[in-house]
């Protein structure tokens, strides 16, 4: 998968009358309401017999219909975002700047670096999501969402292919599995070089691990809470995020649907708010 697909609602505002009253005016036919003057309601035209209330009754129809979908279907409420309300975001299993974790330490390799953390984050983030993959199925995500995005899975011959959230995991936890273990690209014997694409297949691996995340808080979140594992989520998601910010590693128009959450989650928390859950 190289792109994602994104489900936007089109918001048309809708038109208020002044105070005084509502004018409505026909160009050409000059039919104008203003004021209470209601007697021109059933006044007509001399050229079409329009009257100015079979106008008004138009236009109210066309501005009922722009507050809903193109289908005429009106959108759904945007559900509440359960993981940013601060007695979940305050949960952390550390205490301390993530930021120094992340950061390349000195006469180490960059792409030693990059491979290590990027290693780790499969491992770590493949058993967060098994830890409520038993409610993620087919009948309860019957696509691969995060916020309004829905993600969509492309082959290896570019082919688009809309997919059940588990299947669309299992597609990533297979195809990392199959990088980072493959030693021509995360090679691990002495003096083996990385390839010339480490780069780009590190920032492939990565989009995809933080699709995974997007879809366990938006989707999931309330069985995490249910276990108790929010803190473990929170810093792994920190963690992750802090990481892929440090070397550029995903678009920020891809982290876009999380920033809410980054921005709470990544915000150092003053001492004496810190929530540590210790497991």
């Amino acid at each position: 998968m190289e792109k994602t697909g994104n489900v936007t609602l089109t918001r048309i505002d809708r038109a208020r009358s002044d105070r005084s009253g509502v004018c409505a005016t026909m160009v050409g036919d000059h039919c104008t309401l203003s004021g209470d003057n209601t007697a021109l309601l059933s006044q007509k035209t001399p050229k079409n017999g329009l009257s100015c209330k079979m106008v008004l009754q138009a236009v109210g129809k066309v501005l009922r219909k722009s507050k809903t979908k193109p289908n005429g279907k009106k959108p759904p409420p945007e559900e509440k975002k359960h993981y940013l309300e601060p007695e979940f975001t305050k949960v952390r299993v550390v205490d301390f700047d993530l930021k120094e974790l992340v950061v390349l330490p000195p006469e180490i390799d960059l792409n030693e670096w990059l491979a290590s953390n990027t290693t780790t984050f499969f491992n770590l983030i493949n058993l967060q999501y098994s830890t409520i993959s038993e409610f993620c199925t087919g009948e309860t995500c019957q696509a691969m969402t995060a916020c309004s995005t829905i993600y969509y899975w492309y082959d290896e011959r570019g082919k688009k292919t809309k997919c059940t959230a588990p299947q669309y995991v299992d597609f990533v936890m297979s195809l990392v599995q199959k990088l980072v273990t493959d030693d021509d690209i995360f090679p691990t014997k002495y003096g083996k070089e990385f390839p010339n694409s480490f780069e780009s297949l590190v920032k492939k691996i990565c989009r995809y691990l933080f699709h995974v995340l997007a879809h366990i808080y938006w989707a999931h979140f309330g069985q995490t809470v249910a276990l108790e594992l929010q803190g473990h989520l929170n810093t792994l998601y920190t963690h992750f995020v802090v990481f892929v910010r440090e070397f550029n590693l995903v678009d920020p128009k891809e982290t876009a649907i999380m920033e809410d959450l980054s921005e709470a989650l990544c915000t150092p928390l003053p001492a004496a708010q810190n929530h540590v859950t210790e497991r």
